[in-house]
């Protein structure tokens, strides 16, 4: 790799992402990738990921570039969450107690078991941290990062939950969190409160903050791919359902183009790589053993934050793992090694 700068995206997609971005972000660590980041753009679970990573930033202990304590210090507070249910449980207590919101109770399950207190304000200077959300109010990005101009309405900083909970406001049912503006943010316009909703709504690869600054863009996607329904449903809800997933894929597909042509074009280096991916297409002959069906499987996870079970929990990770090793090795770190096993070689692949 080049000294230039270098951008990493996390998409959404759940507790899928959240495991499927850990295995990418084990790999990036081994090959000396993550610690030369620049900005970490993320979205929905990836922001759940890059808020585990964030918190634990301070404490990495780097040996040549690599962090030996990454697996206690990332990967274990991560699956420990993914022990969890929240979206039911949330749901359920947002709708039943009085005085609270859905949004509300998102924050307070990442505080507790994840984020603790960490302030916005207290993550680490580089790599820059961007979480990414959508403004219901004016149709735009709303982006979380360390230096932004902090609210002075109620006079209290952004936790590192509240970010996370807004980018991962998954409409309807996770939807909306609501976060007091700026004074620059309410002369332009806007009330003294933001309604905040997933980042998916807008963009689910969470580029904007990634491509117009950094050299070099890598892009993990475990968003699910668009499936085929050659019946459609007549019932109007899961019509209505059917037809925001029409207009979510042609997102995805746009956003996804946009970026193949800066790669194609010259504009940026890097790679991307997807849950939905087939490893044999990086014609790499020395990758993890990977079948498509197999990896077809851990990709059709559904999109929630339900508690899964250990053996799919360390297949994510180890999926996310071997295809951000594959993309790699093809297009940026050309003669690194290839890995030896999984990192979880109890739940193989194949």
């Amino acid at each position: 790799m080049s000294t230039e700068s270098v951008g990493l995206c996390l998409s959404g997609g759940g507790y899928r992402a959240m495991l499927f971005h850990t295995g990418a972000l084990w790999r990036l660590n081994e090959l000396g990738v993550l610690s030369r980041l620049d900005v970490i753009s993320s979205v929905s679970g990836g922001s759940i990921t890059a808020g585990a990573l964030a918190k634990a930033w301070p404490e990495l202990e780097f040996s040549d570039g690599v962090a030996t304590n990454f697996v206690p210090a990332v990967v274990d507070p991560l699956r420990r969450l993914a022990n969890r249910n929240i979206d039911v449980r949330v749901i359920l207590r947002g709708l039943l107690l009085p005085g609270r919101s859905i949004g509300d109770e998102v924050v307070a399950v990442l505080r507790k078991h994840l984020f603790g207190d960490r302030r916005m304000s207290e993550l680490p200077e580089s790599p820059q941290f961007v979480f990414n959300a959508t403004n219901l109010q004016n149709g735009e990005l709303w982006w979380f990062y360390r230096d932004k101009e902090p609210p002075t309405a109620a006079g209290e900083p952004i936790l590192l939950a509240t970010a996370v909970a807004a980018s991962s406001a998954f409409p309807p049912f996770l939807s909306p969190v609501k976060v007091p503006t700026s004074a620059s943010e309410r002369e332009s316009g806007l009330p003294e409160e933001a309604v905040l909703s997933d980042a998916g709504v807008f963009d689910n690869l969470g580029l904007d903050p990634v491509v117009p600054r950094c050299d070099t863009v890598l892009v993990s996607d475990a968003g699910q791919k668009f499936d085929f329904q050659p019946r459609v449903k007549r019932n109007w809800a899961l019509h209505l359902l059917r037809v925001l997933d029409v207009i979510d894929n042609q997102v995805r597909s746009l956003r996804k183009r946009g970026l193949v042509e800066c790669y194609v074009e010259g504009e940026a280096a890097g790679a991307y790589w997807a849950a939905h991916s087939d490893i044999d297409d990086f014609e790499m002959p020395d990758t993890l053993p990977a079948p498509k069906a197999k990896s077809d499987q851990l990709a059709a996870v559904p999109t929630r934050l339900h508690r899964l079970d250990a053996d799919l929990q360390r297949g994510l990770i180890n999926w996310g793992y071997a295809v951000t090793d594959a993309a790699l090795r093809k297009h940026v770190v050309t003669t690194a090694e290839p890995p030896t096993a999984y990192p979880y070689p109890e739940s193989p692949l194949g």
